[in-house]
């Protein structure tokens, strides 16, 4: 991320790492991936199970780094990019935390929002983003930057001069989350929902909530916990905010006992009208973005907002803006030869309570000329147990949504196909490889084709070879700008 003024300079970094810095810098954003770099950014070259961030200071430099974050220099770099900055540290992961801490420390007006849960922790937060951004200077987690390396970086990303931050935090295995809020010291703390995902490392919904609940661990003095009332762990939950000293709890949900709950909403192809009842006053709005869940989504964001101070009829004015995140739901119209079809991308990720939401959402958006609704579905990874029975449950939804047609990606499909009637069975694919040359010589004129999967199962290359079709070779976002695939 650049920012295009000053973020970092060396002798900022040098007192918040205890570091030594050969050479001046003045450093307008942060990178760990030279991917994604942009000039003028300072590289921190971390070292990871597969891969050291030192064997890529010559290509940040090559394009635009100010300066580069080592535990070393690596050898021959000094004479083929002589005058290079440097920030000597003897670790650079514990560089990378100590420059977030102290990030964290001088944005001393921003009120921060740390956002955790089974499934919709990147929708809402970028939807809060988006809201928020129009009440104060807004910095957010870019994509799904939530682990021991992307939330610090998403904090030393974080200007001084910060109102609202909006921090996304993930976990797969319990103690993973305590750090993370610990870093973050937020004053609001959001669990969207607690569902099967990652239960291969959890033997029940409950114990995923306790790991989920770590959120509040690192709260500020306080802070105010954002709990969703229609799930049975919300008890669990609002207990485990007040042992971590937490006494105030928003909820929001269905449940009319809510904070916030939903009187009534109708989804639409592309939006949903939404009426909801904040402090016993209703309020009408349109959601951005279709889908029943994205209903619920909206009455979190809500809800946060006022637990961040914020303005909660402005916010609710917003939300027919919000776009679905990339691989999250994201609409494409693709001109084929002979007519159009609809793509929806929700190839990030999938878990049960996601697979469901978008099958809900495919079976609810128009087809046109004669065409099918598609599902082309990747495994669902880091089940476990639940690994049958969890891929088996799909044709009840796929049915029920009334899908024309299926095609499934991996081992794991073989359990749904047993349990589809044979008029909906497309075909069965080893790899999503496969899947991507099926389907460019499968697809008519009219289809919506919903693909979802396992971020391990990578559906993006159908997602890919989808787009590839499109002859005029600039497929539109029909909900608005595209964001990088």
């Amino acid at each position: 991320m650049n920012n295009n003024h000053q973020l970092w300079t060396s002798d900022e970094a040098c007192k918040a790492t205890g570091g030594v810095a050969i050479g001046e810098w003045v450093a307008s954003g942060v990178s760990i991936n030279t991917r994604t770099l942009n000039p003028g950014d300072v590289f921190v070259a971390l070292s990871g199970p597969k891969l050291d961030g030192h064997d890529f200071v010559a290509k940040a430099f090559d394009m635009g780094a100010v300066a580069a974050a080592v535990n070393h220099i690596p050898e021959g770099l000094e004479e083929t990019h002589p005058g290079f900055a440097f920030l000597k540290v003897k670790d650079t992961q514990k560089a990378l935390e100590d420059m977030a801490v102290a990030a964290r420390a001088r944005a001393s007006n921003a009120k921060v929002i740390a956002v955790t849960g089974s499934v919709g922790k990147t929708g809402i937060k970028e939807a809060l983003a988006t809201v928020l951004s129009k009440q104060g200077i807004t910095s957010a987690s870019e994509g799904s930057l939530n682990n021991h390396w992307g939330l610090p970086l998403s904090l030393v990303r974080m200007p001084a001069d910060t109102d609202f931050a909006v921090l996304e935090m993930g976990m797969n295995h319990a103690g993973e989350l305590t750090p993370l809020s610990q870093m973050a010291r937020p004053h609001v703390c959001i669990i969207t929902t607690i569902q099967p995902a990652h239960t291969e490392h959890f033997k029940s919904l409950e114990d995923i909530a306790t790991a989920k609940a770590e959120i509040f661990n690192g709260a500020e003095s306080g802070a105010i916990a954002v709990l969703n009332h229609d799930i049975a762990q919300f008890e669990q939950l609002s207990k485990a905010a007040n042992d971590a000293g937490i006494s105030h709890v928003i909820s929001f949900g269905s449940n009319e006992n809510a904070d916030i709950h939903l009187v009534s909403f109708e989804v639409g192809a592309k939006s949903s009208d939404v009426a909801v009842v904040i402090d016993g006053g209703r309020i009408e709005y349109k959601v951005g973005i279709a889908g029943r869940h994205w209903v619920i989504n909206s009455l979190c964001v809500l809800a946060a907002v006022i637990a961040a101070g914020g303005d909660a009829l402005k916010a609710a004015k917003e939300l027919s803006n919000i776009q679905a995140p990339s691989g999250r739901g994201q609409r494409f119209s693709v001109k084929l030869d002979c007519g159009k079809l609809t793509l929806i991308d929700e190839s990030y990720n999938a878990s049960p309570a996601s697979m469901k939401a978008a099958i809900e959402v495919l079976s609810t958006t128009p087809v046109a000329n004669g065409g099918r609704r598609i599902a082309v579905l990747g495994d669902m990874l880091e089940l476990g147990g639940e690994t049958v029975p969890a891929h088996r449950a799909l044709a009840h939804e796929l049915i029920g949504a009334g899908i024309d047609l299926v095609l499934g990606v991996g081992e794991a499909m073989d359990n749904l196909w047993s349990e589809l009637p044979e008029e909906m069975k497309g075909k069965l694919f080893a790899t999503s490889q496969m899947a991507a040359g099926f389907l460019q010589q499968s697809l008519h004129e009219g289809d919506v084709v919903m693909v979802k999967g396992s971020a391990g199962v990578r559906m993006g290359v159908v997602v890919d070879a989808i787009m590839k079709l499109d002859s005029s070779n600039d497929p539109k976002n029909i909900e608005g700008k595209i964001n990088a695939l």
